[in-house]
């Protein structure tokens, strides 16, 4: 004789609802998720920015006066120019132009640093599990892509520290950008200089965040004890401890600078090409500029003048902007691992 079937299975309303999450739910949860990723690591990226370039803002404005050979400076060396600035401008001199600077670069340091994780990710799916190939791409496609969104305001500032007191060009943040905008022709203006900023960026960018990421592998793997810590919010179990981020950070900037810094002297010179005294020399492009620079001052007076205060600067710059990327990301609960 047949059993009775359960009423259960010939009615489905009946049914017990499952404890399994919708599929559509789930989706917004990972969506929800991802967002809160991405929005904590461009606010980490940006106080990252803020911190380090603030650390080195007097520094920053010696290298632009001394890269555009500044009529007041051009034949004094870092620590005189420092001196004299201070004598002629005071203390707050050598800060000048650093609120344009903060504007700039709160959002750059957060779309360079934001970008850098996901284009990891999109180079991992095309090219495959290659680690180095993969961080010196993404690294080079955000220092692009944060260089194309924030460049006018880097010519901004550039201009408001190239100025020494009693020779104002210009009154402030906005009255650069009505000069660029209304009188040097506009989008030509405030883009001026892009090219070896773009050419110059992609290494450097590339070779920061390979450097820095390699560095911090071989740190934890040789040494864990000396350079590591436990984090519970690591996946892989250990962090960098704050020296050996420091460390790791001057290292990778010192590197990357070295290869790139031709093309900033010439990035500069076009930037404040309108406030030198013989302009019209840099009319004709990157490139002329370039070999007018090689020819007019050489190669250590010319396409590296400056690079002294540069590796004093972005030594420390770099490091503090790593560390405070990596500690930003500990304190918001993001994994700061090694990439295998």
């Amino acid at each position: 004789m047949l059993k009775k079937a359960d009423d259960k299975s010939l009615n489905p309303s009946m049914s017990v609802p499952s404890s399994a999450p919708h599929p559509e739910e789930k989706r917004k949860t990972h969506d929800f998720s991802r967002r809160q990723v991405l929005f904590k690591t461009f606010i980490a990226g940006g106080i990252a920015g803020c911190v380090a370039k603030t650390t080195v803002a007097p520094l920053d404005r010696v290298k632009i006066l001394l890269q555009a050979h500044n009529q007041h400076y051009k034949n004094l060396g870092v620590f005189s120019t420092i001196s004299q600035v201070v004598k002629k401008e005071g203390v707050l001199g050598l800060y000048k132009g650093n609120g344009v600077q903060m504007l700039r670069i709160f959002p750059y340091a957060s779309i360079q640093f934001m970008t850098y994780e996901q284009y990891k990710n999109v180079t991992r799916k095309l090219i495959g599990n290659h680690p180095h190939l993969i961080k010196l791409l993404a690294g080079s496609m955000a220092g692009l892509t944060a260089v194309l969104f924030t460049y006018p305001l880097d010519v901004a500032r550039a201009r408001l520290a190239f100025q020494v007191k009693g020779e104002h060009v210009y009154l402030g943040f906005v009255d650069v950008f009505k000069s660029m905008i209304y009188v040097e022709g506009g989008h030509k203006a405030l883009y001026r200089g892009i090219v070896p900023s773009v050419l110059g960026m992609a290494p450097y960018a590339g070779l920061s965040f390979y450097s820095f990421e390699t560095l911090k592998k071989m740190c934890l793997d040789n040494f864990p004890e000396l350079c590591g810590k436990p984090c519970p919010q690591n996946t892989g179990g250990l962090v960098l401890i704050l020296p050996a981020k420091l460390i790791c950070g001057g290292l990778a900037g010192a590197a990357a600078q070295s290869f790139a810094y031709p093309l900033d002297v010439v990035r500069r010179r076009l930037q404040l090409s309108i406030m030198l005294p013989d302009s019209h020399k840099y009319d004709r492009g990157w490139f002329n500029t370039l070999i007018l620079i090689y020819k007019e001052d050489g190669i250590v007076h010319g396409l590296y003048r400056g690079l002294s205060v540069n590796y004093i600067r972005v030594m420390p710059m770099v490091a503090v902007s790593f560390s405070t990327y990596e500690v930003t990301k500990q304190l918001f609960g993001l994994d700061t691992g090694v990439d295998r």
